[in-house]
This record gives C-alpha cells, structure tokens and sequence, in this order.
C-alpha cells in the first residue's frame, strides 16, 4: 500500500456532524483509518475504525442531533442514501415505520490512487472485466480508479446508481478522471440508464456498480454484444456464487441441463443428463477480490464455468501484492467450492449391483463432519451406511469439514450457508431430499467410482509407476502429483505391492502421496 496515494476529504464529513462528535474523532488521532460514524436515536455515537470501535460520547443522540447532520448532505434517493457534494462520503438512513429518521451510517469515502496496479494489464485488455467481492473489500474504489485510467484514452460513461462512484452533486468527483458520470433517479431504472448510455452517448467503455437484477443482467449483455467494453461489480463472492445465482447466472453465460447420447455420456464418464453452460459470458475476465492486496483472477470465464459444471479443479490466477509493492503472480488448483452447483446429478440407471465396498485412504478413515440444512439427518446417515463410508451430522458449521442444503434453500441464502461460505466449505446443492440422490452425492465426497478409469486417472496411475521404478533405482523417495483419495488408495496399494512404504501428506485438494525405501 506504500504506493498508494488517497484523498478522503475527511473535513467535509466532519464539518455536518455535530461539533462535539467531530472534536471526539479528531481526539482520537486515528482518522486514516476510520470507516464509519453511527448515529442512532438514544443511543451514544460510534466511530468504527479498520479493526475497533469507540464511543465518541457519553451522550445518547437526540433528534435534534440527527437533524443537524440530515440538514447539512444531500436529499435522500431511493437507496435511502444521500451525500456529501464532491465527496464520496455516503450517509445512509434508518427509518421508523412513518418514514421518519431514526439513525444514521455516515460512511467514509476515500479515492485511492495506484490500486489498480495488480491488474492494469486486463483493465487495458479491452476485455470485460467483472469484480466480485465482499463488501467493503474495495470493488468500488478498483472500479473508479479503472474509469480515471482508462478515461485517459477513450471515452468512458459511469452509470452511477448510487453516487458511490462518482460522488454526490451534479459535479463529479475528480478521482475518475475525464469520464463521465450519468446518475440513476430510481434503482429500479439503472438498466435503461446503462442502455441510454450506449445510444445516446458513443461510449467505448460502461462502468457500472452492482448489477443486482435480472433487467441489469440483460443489460449488459446488449451492451457487450455492441462491442462496448464493460467494467462492472456483481453481489457475490465467488464465480461459484454467481453460477448458483438464477438473476445473475447469464454474467458468466448462464447453465443449463443437456441430455447426451449414450455414446456421449460413455465417453464423457458421466449420467446422460448433464449441466452445461448455455451461452458466451457477458464478461470475458473475473476477477475475485480476497483481500485489498490479493485476487483470484479467471482469465477465461467460459473455461472456468465449463470445468466447474464438470466438476473439474479451478486454477484461477492468484496476484498478491506485496508490502514493497512487487506483484507476484501464480495459478493455485482449487475445487470447486459447489461441487454440485445447484443440481447433484444422478445416474439414469438405479442403483444396482453390490453396493461399492471402497473407503476412504487409510490415512483419512476418521470420520468426515457434515454439516446439513434442510436435509432427513436421518437419511444421510442411513446413505453412509449403504456406501460403507464414515459420516457424522454437526449441529455447527464450524465443526464441518463440508455442507449439504436443499437447492431451494441455498437460493433463499439462509444464515448458516452464508457462514459455510465464508469459511470455505465445500457445499453441496441436492434437488430433493431422497436417499438415492444422498448416496450420489457422498459418492462424489468419497470419490467412489464405478467402471473404468478416466484417462487423467490413467495417466496418475503411470506415474506411480514410474515413481516406484525410481525408488527401486536408489532415490531415497518421490512425492507424487495430487490426486482423488480413490486415485491415492490405489497408488498405495501399487507401492504396497512392490514392497515400497507411502504416506500421504497436505489437504485436499492438494493432498499426495510419497513413496519411500523400506528402512532397514
């Protein structure tokens, strides 16, 4: 961040906040790194800084304090937000049941300049680039800054829903540069403002924060197939996120369920009902934003929505930046956090046969934690048991090592998948809450396999024995490629046999095998 130069224009926010809360934050001294003041009807004010709160006063806010600062900003819009006339400040109101107002979130706005650094090479592509990230992690400001840079060379229209960009007041804020801003009466009405911005305007570049709903959506796919660029933010964290999103889905080309041929579904190793991407990205390029100074970067959108759907590893571009400023840059194999992605195919035939009799490695025969929401408790374990494989039900999301919802519950975003999400956790989407399709979806946990081996399989299995053949020759050991813990039990067994030792070491979906000389 040494590099990075910011403007917070922090004595025009102060200047419309009751004199005592102002002289209270200034005493404080820490005013780089504040984020919000909160002013809430009886109750005393706040300061929020980057990683504490403080009490301004001992005083409860009265309505006449309330009324100092809604006399000082801007009107309110639709979003029951106002501003601070060129400033990025951003006031936002609570109201009681008769519309009065009841407390108030004055947040800082900040430009800051230089942090588009780590990904200037794509904002420069001519691409579409969409940005996903938690709030407050920083879309908005990487979004203006890519307006004032690009606005440097061609011509580039904000649509500005909520004056979050471009700042409050018909005049903009200098942070973005030459562009232009056009701002949004009602947020209802953004997409006919984006689609007024590329008929009446001529604009090679459209910015746009938050595309939220379906019309948006579609918006920006007729801006984009105008062969305008657009640079845009999205609700969601990851592409897995927007995939699983039925409004947004169509940003990154939207699913759709395909019936192949017998022949297809033979070669492709799958059920003959397959989920499949429906059309081109709206964006070429998505860039998840993990923290201020490091993203996961899909290059090609399409590819990754198609080895996600197929259930392959990701291998996103991961920038970081580090304290010096140097950008490091490397590709980090990761599994797909929907291993479903909103559907858990199911085999057309029934189950037949004796049931699967594989486990786990015998490093990993602890017992897996699932966490479920909305799914018979019952009926998974009683899947476990058919499959022989070690479950238990955590009543804690904290305690799972994966989650499992219904399809219709993860759509209504509920409060214990939003948390599985932010930790991380694999979460499987099941249509219905049957056993059978329970059994599928262990057996994809489980990574049981019925016929004939892929050919990637094929391949890990000749290096293994490749890797032994050098062990044989005199090298002390040989660590293996990651592999599937089915693909890793055989790879055991094949060095069992040959009078060789394995273990297994890291975390899926990193976690491989090493082969050793027995010592003597």
């Amino acid at each position: 961040m040494s590099n990075h130069r910011i403007t917070d224009n922090l004595d025009s926010l102060f200047e419309v906040l009751p004199p005592e809360i102002s002289k209270s934050i200034t005493v404080e001294g820490k005013n780089a790194d504040l984020i919000e003041v909160i002013l809430d009807l009886g109750r005393v004010p706040t300061a929020r800084f980057s990683e504490e709160e403080f009490e301004l006063s001992s005083s409860e806010i009265t309505r006449k304090d309330i009324g100092y600062v809604v006399k000082r900003i801007g009107k309110f819009d639709g979003d029951n937000r106002a501003g601070l006339e060129r400033t990025l400040h951003r006031i936002a109101a609570l109201r009681n049941r008769t519309g009065e107002i009841v407390g108030l979130t004055c947040r800082v706005g900040r430009s800051v300049y230089g942090t588009t650094d780590i990904v200037k090479d794509l904002i420069e592509s001519g691409k579409s680039l969409l940005i996903l990230g938690r709030p407050g992690v920083g879309k908005t400001t990487m979004l203006r800054e890519a307006a004032r840079i690009l606005a440097e060379n061609k011509r580039v229209v904000i649509v500005d829903t909520s004056n979050e960009i471009a700042g409050d007041g018909d005049v903009p804020h200098p942070a973005i540069g030459k562009a232009r801003r056009m701002q949004v009466a009602q947020p209802s009405l953004q997409h006919e403002v984006m689609i007024e911005a590329v008929e009446n305007h001529n604009p090679e570049v459209i910015v746009i924060d938050e595309i939220g709903r379906e019309l948006e959506a579609l918006a920006a796919r007729t801006i984009a197939e105008r062969g305008v660029q657009l640079i845009g933010t999205a609700h969601g964290n990851t592409l897995q996120n927007l995939l699983i999103n039925p409004t947004l889905a169509d940003l990154v080309g939207g699913i759709e369920s395909v019936t192949l041929s017998d022949e297809e579904a033979r070669r492709r190793g799958t059920q003959k009902t397959v989920l499949e991407r429906r059309s081109n990205p709206t964006f070429h390029v998505l860039i998840e934003i993990q923290t201020r100074d490091s993203m996961a970067i899909h290059q090609d959108v399409a590819t990754a929505v198609d080895s996600l759907l197929r259930g392959e590893l990701l291998i996103p571009e991961v920038r970081s930046r580090a304290e010096d400023g140097e950008i490091n840059i490397k590709k980090t194999p990761t599994r797909p956090v929907l291993q479903s992605v909103g559907a858990d195919p199911i085999p057309e035939d029934e189950f037949a046969g004796d049931k699967p009799q594989w486990q786990l490695d015998h490093e990993d025969l602890e017992t897996l934690p699932v966490f479920t929401y909305g799914v018979a408790r019952d009926r998974m374990l009683k899947a476990a048991k058919n499959l022989n494989v070690p479950i238990s039900i955590e009543k804690y999301v904290k305690d799972a090592r994966i989650a499992v919802t219904l399809k219709h519950h993860y759509r209504d975003n509920p409060k214990a998948i939003a948390e599985a999400e932010e930790l991380g956790l694999p979460i499987y989407v099941l249509r219905s809450n049957t056993a059978k399709r329970m059994e599928h979806l262990l057996k994809d946990v489980f990574n049981l396999k019925n016929g004939s081996l892929s050919k990637s399989d094929e391949q890990a299995l000749q290096q293994t024995q490749g890797a032994i053949q050098a062990v044989l020759n005199g090298e002390r050991w040989v660590e293996l490629p990651p592999a599937s813990s089915y693909i890793r039990r055989l790879q055991h067994q094949m060095v069992n046999q040959a009078n060789l030792v394995s273990h297994s070491y890291g975390k899926d979906p990193n976690r491989r095998v090493r082969i050793f000389r027995e010592e003597s």
